[in-house]
Parts: structure tokens; C-alpha cells; sequence
């Protein structure tokens, strides 16, 4: 049976009202009952959660909580937690139709509980966001944003469907792109996507059958999907040490039904991690061996602040890797713009997937995109993007060396976002997490990219600025 969580509240009580506070937590629940949006089987947060939500003692919540049962709303049962329940009083409320079953119906499955809090906690206003997956915002380049802006202004004539693949002048910069990754392909083995996620949902909704195994790192971006999970596939978490996946783990677990390999080989989301050369050839010899297709996520491969290594894609002599790029993570996640690289058949299957999709992504998006590619500009900024990304990654090493030495362990990134932290012993991450946020910082626990239980946070210092990070690292410190 599926377990149900709690359900996510992003209300708080007037406290500079009249009307006393346990009266608008009654208010509040009624009217979430009364409008259909909380069905009966909602669960409600533990009183010691709601007291830290609102703010309030616990006697206001046990306050309030006592009138709304002697109401007959709700119920509380040792073990069960407190819910909404059916009884004669709610059925005189004028609801709405009851959703819930239809909710619960759908194939794509809902994300973890604790992913939906962080995806809740993301926009609150004045968060600390200590593991975003997203560049700070104050690093968007306005002034070569405002220039194409611009030039396209004067040029554009209207903005229809694009091809099938994308439009061919944005697959055309694209291609020129990535030979400076040394990846030579043409523009029919482009497709254009609404970012690399829509890309990973296109392969697992069309190239793959229920049952297949998607092979991955341990841990993983892609255990914090249910992408995948939704489609019936499997996922296997291969364990990693520092040159990449341990991917001789693989051969005793290849069987009969479909398999594929899905690697974020240079810096690897949430790790860090960059693959050593001689794993990415040794990966690349199995993978041919075996017959196992490879999903390569490039999306961080040109955010390395020097040398950067061979994507696997430049290596496929086979046409046994299909590359992800996006413009997400170096410039900007709201162009949805992101993009596959496979052989002609493949292309086209996913193609014909998308436009029964979206009918193409943004044709504004990817005008734009498209001419800070042309223009020259968009490489003029990836140099000075990796350098403010260096200085802070630095600054976030250093902090971690005099704040954090003797209780965790951590690796040194060579470029990208994200550095993976793991304490010692007697240090949990989930209770870390509750703690933080209640000192306005925001943390992505370890457990969301694993396939066990483990110690570790997802540190990214690419949202704050360096000053933002120390601070709240040091405020990390002084909690544990």
C-alpha cells in the first residue's frame, strides 16, 4: 500500500488579527474541507509540525485541533497520524468533487515527500538555498540578454511551429557547439527538447518497454525522478569510488529484458564526481561488449573550470550513446531549451513522440538561444561564468575546511555545481534538514539521490554568493 504523506501547508495565521489563532487554524481546515481540496484520508502534520509552522505553542494547536474533532473533521489514531475523515458533519459542507481517486489513478507517480518540500521551500521568500540545482539569479548576463533581444526584435516576423526537430538554425549552432566538445554530428541527429528532462522523459516513454533496467550511478540524479520509476522500469544503483561508476558491477546483473546506462560522467549530479579517462574508455569498451546503449547527461560537461575531459559521446565510433545537453544549468533553466543527440532512427522516433507532445519547443527559446550560440556570446560568458563559479567554489572548500573538519568528508569538484558531503557517525541529515530549515536554510538531503539510507547533503555553490554560503554553513555548524 502506498503511503500517504502529509499534506504540504504554505498558509500562516494573522497574528496581528482579532480573531484568536486557534479559531483560524479551525477556519483554515474547515475551508480546505468545504472546498473539496482536502479529502477524507488527508493527512495533517504532527501538532509539534504545525506549532512550528505557524509559529505558535503547542496548546494553541492542541486548541484548535480538540474543536475540529469534536466537529467530527477529523480524527486522530496512534500510529495513523491525524486526518480528515468521513462523518455526517462534512457532508453537509457544499463540496466540490472528489478528485482524490482520479489523483491517485494516473500512471506517473508523485514525487517523495521530501522532494515536495523542497520544491515547496524553494520559492519561499528568504530561504537559503544551500542545494539547488540552479545558477544565482544575479548571474544572469542581462546586457548580452538585452543585445539579442534587440537584434531578434527587428527580425522576428511571427513565431509559428518549428520543425519536427527543432528549428534547423538552432540545431545548426548546436552542431557547430559541440565540436568544440569534440563531438561531430549533423543536424538530423539533433533534436531540440523542452530541456533534458523532457529529453529522459522521451527515452524512457518510447525506447524503452516496461521491465527494463535503467543502470545508473549510486547515487543519482535520477533517483530523485520518478520519470523512469512511472514508466515500469528499474532502477539499479551502481556504487561509484573517485573515477566514476564501478561499472564491472553491471555484468551479473545484465539479463534478458532491455537494459541501458544512464551516467552524468563529468561533474556528476549530486557527487561532484568527475570520470577518470581510463574509466570512461574501459566504460566505453564494456558498454560495446555487452550491447548496452549509454544515456550520456552532459548538461554540466562544459562547466569544468580548466581541463576538460572527453564526453563519451566523442568516443561512440558505434552510435552506442545518446548525449543530453542543455541551456539550463550555464544560462538559463526558463528558456526550457535543451537537446539529444543520437542516430538518425532514434531522432526521429523521439521526434515524432515529441510533437505528439508539445508540438515542438519554444520557437522564441530557441531563436534566442540560438543566436547567443551564432553571435559569440554565449562562450564569451561561459568564461566568465566558470570563473565566478571557481572563486566560489574555493570559498566553499575553504569554509568546509575550517568548520566542518573531523565531523564529514567531502570531495573537490572540478567544475559544475555541487559538492557531496557526508558526516560521520553520529550526525543524521534528515534531522539536519528540519533544523536548518527552521533557521531559513534550505538543504537537499542525501537520502533523495540514494538507493539507502545514507549521511550525506547536496552543497551547491552555485546559488549563493560566497559571503551567503559562509554564513550559512556557519549557522549549519552551530546547529550540529
Amino acid at each position: 500500500m502506498r503511503r500517504e504523506f502529509p499534506v504540504v501547508i504554505d498558509w500562516q495565521p494573522d497574528k496581528k488579527s482579532s480573531v484568536p489563532i486557534y479559531r483560524q487554524i479551525v477556519k483554515y481546515v474547515c475551508d480546505k474541507v468545504a472546498s473539496g481540496q482536502w479529502q477524507i484520508g488527508t493527512r495533517l502534520p504532527s501538532q509539534r509540525d504545525l506549532a512550528k509552522m505557524f509559529h505558535v505553542n503547542r496548546s494553541t494547536i492542541s486548541t484548535a485541533i480538540d474543536e475540529l474533532t469534536s466537529y467530527g473533521i477529523i480524527s486522530g489514531k496512534h500510529g495513523a497520524g491525524t486526518q480528515i475523515i468521513s462523518n455526517t458533519w462534512s457532508l453537509m459542507l457544499p463540496t466540490a468533487l472528489n478528485w482524490k481517486k482520479y489523483i491517485s489513478a494516473g500512471y506517473f507517480q508523485e514525487n517523495t515527500r521530501r522532494i515536495q518540500q523542497i520544491n515547496h521551500w524553494e520559492f519561499a521568500p528568504k530561504i537559503t538555498r544551500l542545494g539547488t540545482g540552479e545558477l544565482d539569479p544575479r548571474l544572469f548576463p542581462k546586457k548580452m540578454w538585452s543585445e539579442i533581444m534587440q537584434k531578434l526584435s527587428t527580425e522576428i516576423t511571427s513565431l509559428g511551429y518549428a520543425e519536427p526537430l527543432g528549428l534547423l538554425e538552432l540545431r545548426t549552432a548546436i552542431a557547430k557547439h559541440m565540436q568544440k566538445l569534440g563531438i561531430n554530428v549533423g543536424v538530423k541527429n539533433i533534436l531540440i527538447t523542452s530541456g533534458a528532462l523532457q529529453a529522459l522523459q522521451l527515452i524512457a516513454s518510447c525506447l524503452l518497454e516496461d521491465g527494463s533496467t535503467v543502470f545508473t550511478e549510486a547515487p543519482s540524479y535520477l533517483k530523485s525522478l520518478q520519470t523512469f520509476q512511472s514508466m515500469g522500469l528499474n532502477l539499479d544503483g551502481i556504487p561509484m569510488d573517485r573515477d566514476g561508476m564501478e561499472y564491472w558491477r553491471i555484468e551479473k546483473r545484465l539479463k534478458d529484458k532491455e537494459s541501458v546506462l544512464y551516467t552524468i560522467p563529468t561533474n556528476h549530479n549530486p557527487t561532484g564526481t568527475t570520470m577518470s579517462d581510463f574509466r570512461r574508455h574501459e566504460l566505453m569498451e564494456f558498454c560495446i561488449q555487452n550491447r548496452l546503449p549509454i544515456i550520456e547527461d552532459g548538461v554540466y560537461q562544459e562547466l569544468c573550470f580548466d581541463e576538460q575531459p572527453t564526453a563519451l559521446k566523442a568516443m561512440d565510433k558505434n552510435g552506442m550513446v545518446m548525449y543530453l545537453g542543455s541551456a539550463s544549468k550555464a544560462l538559463a533553466p526558463g528558456l526550457r531549451i535543451g537537446w539529444v543527440i543520437a542516430s538518425e532512427p532514434v531522432i526521429q522516433r523521439l521526434g515524432d513522440t515529441k510533437m505528439q507532445m508539445d508540438y515542438g519547443a519554444s520557437s522564441l527559446s530557441q531563436l534566442v538561444f540560438a543566436e547567443f550560440l551564432n553571435s559569440g556570446l554565449y562562450d564569451e560568458y561561459l568564461i566568465n561564468l566558470k570563473k565566478e563559479l571557481k572563486k566560489r567554489r574555493d570559498n566553499a572548500l575553504k569554509v568546509l575546511e575550517d568548520n566542518f573538519q573531523g565531523i564529514a568528508t567531502w570531495n573537490q569538484p572540478i567544475g559544475g555545481f555541487y559538492i557531496w558531503l557526508t558526516f560521520k557517525n553520529d550526525i543524521e541529515a534528515e534531522d539536519l534538514f528540519e533544523k536548518a530549515l527552521n533557521e531559513g536554510i534550505l538543504l537537499n538531503t542525501g537520502d533523495i539521490y540514494d538507493f539507502k539510507k545514507n549521511r550525506s547533503i547536496r552543497l551547491s555553490f552555485a546559488y549563493t554568493t560566497c559571503d551567503e554560503f559562509s554564513m550559512a554553513m556557519g549557522k549549519l555548524r552551530m546547529l550540529i
